[in-house]
């Protein structure tokens, strides 16, 4: 498989990771999971969620960077997972929130992440 895939994948998954660290907590104290743990109990659960998004983040910028031997430049790759951390977070927002929609505005703000992607891999 090549880098760039590996680096595609990597980064989904982290981006999953990330996602679940950032916003889960706010899912399980809506369903009452998580209502009375105190703030601290919150974060170290985040945290730990988070180091496994590390573990997936640090090896796709390795890899994926043309520095490393990789197909991606450092712009490249901060906007490929800029997009992919927009996808997912939508993805995991249309799932877990009941009354998340998505509007016309953020549509075209996805329009224009994509056109970023575009510019941002021009010669």
């Amino acid at each position: 498989m090549s880098a760039a895939i590996i680096t595609l994948v990597l980064l989904v998954i982290s981006n999953v990771f990330m996602t679940f660290a950032w916003y889960g907590h706010l899912k399980l104290s809506s369903s009452g999971i998580s209502a009375n743990w105190p703030l601290y109990a919150i974060i170290l659960l985040s945290w730990g969620i988070a180091l496994l998004e590390y573990c997936f983040q640090v090896p796709a910028n390795r890899m994926g960077y043309e520095g490393n031997g990789g197909p991606f430049s450092l712009i490249q790759l901060k906007v490929i997972q800029e997009v992919i951390t927009l996808v997912v977070f939508v993805l995991f927002s249309l799932w877990a929130f009941e009354g998340f929609a998505i509007r016309w505005n953020h549509i075209l703000a996805f329009f224009l992440l994509i056109a970023a992607v575009y510019l941002v891999f021009m010669k």
